[in-house]
């Protein structure tokens, strides 16, 4: 039983925000995502681009967001359970919940935010018969731990920025990196891109375009692929097979909570606090629904602030918090750290 104050379903930028608010109030959190990495849709779908609207940044890389994030909230030492799906919840005598994930961790706490941004996010798997035979037996949706594929061939399928992103670290990694796209352009960062034709040229990947993954052969794991190529089909013997073709957004289990749901997003008062229809519960970010929703970064991070607030009057009922600027009382980490602006030095000037 893992026991926190926040239970954060959730570990886009929204998510990871709430942990520095909720740490300025001395709440502990925990964040659980169904995500191998934090990050959500920034890690996974596109961490080379470009973000222009984050306040005090003119351009940030997703990525870089993401690691930025998590080296702001370090000093609160959030707990992760991370690549687990929360499933089902249950309320207690005393208001405080219990959430289980599908792989029966559970997390106790008085406050849940589910801050799932469009839900949580499950693999877009090829239309290939008996895929599902395979899946852990050689076909891989995610890459959790590269050591895994250490002198292994590998077949990576995929035009975007994850493709061309694990073909270029797996090829120093795999003995044979063999990247496969149903078109001869690849939709990703230029830098990628150039990145692979260096390695395609070197050597080190095998480009195979324009053609598709039609088949898969093996008895008890992954052994070889049929490919289809101009028409033509033949096949190609690998270890693993591993597609990258993004990710389908799902409201999932949480769907069953008996949250007021609308148009697959839960609808909470942005009058007050970003609260659900059942107290305790608040949702942040993309997930939730209200009158003149925006789906952007930055509303996000003003609402994980507002819900935080919330949130400490729940966990410490009837005592006041005064609201403090960071310039004025500094931040006080768990792990000991402080950090302060410079005092000023009194000194006359003669």
């Amino acid at each position: 039983m893992i026991k926190t104050d926040i239970l954060i379903i959730g570990a886009g930028p929204t998510g990871l925000f709430a942990v520095f608010e909720a740490g300025l109030l001395k709440l502990k959190c925990h964040i659980l995502d169904a995500l191998p990495q934090a990050g959500g849709q920034l890690s996974e779908l596109y961490p080379k681009k470009p973000i222009y609207d984050i306040p005090g940044f003119p351009e940030v890389l997703a990525g870089d967001l993401i690691d930025n994030l998590q080296e702001q909230i370090k000093q609160f030492e959030p707990g992760y359970t991370l690549g687990e799906r929360a499933e089902t919840i249950e309320k207690q005598e005393d208001g405080s919940f219990i959430v289980t994930s599908n792989k029966g961790t559970k997390f106790h706490a008085p406050v849940i935010a589910i801050a799932g941004g469009l839900g949580s996010f499950e693999p877009r798997k090829p239309l290939i018969e008996d895929i599902e035979f395979y899946e852990n037996k050689g076909v891989k949706y995610f890459i959790k731990n590269p050591e895994k594929f250490r002198d292994k061939r590998v077949v990576i399928a995929g035009g975007g920025d994850s493709a061309l992103d694990w073909s270029i670290f797996l090829a120093n990694v795999a003995s044979e990196v063999t990247l496969i796209h149903r078109r001869n352009e690849f939709r990703g960062a230029l830098d990628s891109v150039e990145k692979v034709q260096e390695l395609k040229t070197a050597g080190k990947i095998k480009l195979i375009t324009p053609a598709e993954v039609i088949g898969i052969d093996g008895a008890e794991h992954v052994e070889s692929l049929i490919i289809e190529e101009n028409g033509a089909q033949r096949k190609i013997e690998t270890d693993f097979f591993i597609p990258l073709f993004g990710l389908t957004p799902k409201l999932g289990p949480i769907g069953d909570w008996g949250l007021e749901i609308e148009k697959n997003a839960i609808k909470v008062n942005n009058a007050l606090d970003y609260q659900t229809n059942i107290p305790g519960i608040f949702a942040i970010g993309d997930v939730n629904t209200y009158p003149g929703k925006l789906k952007l970064i930055l509303c996000g991070f003003h609402e994980a602030t507002l819900m935080c607030q919330a949130a400490y009057q729940i966990i410490n009922p009837g005592k006041k918090y005064v609201l403090k600027y960071t310039t004025v009382s500094g931040v006080d980490g768990f792990d000991g750290t402080r950090k302060e602006a410079p005092k000023a030095v009194v000194k006359a000037i003669v």
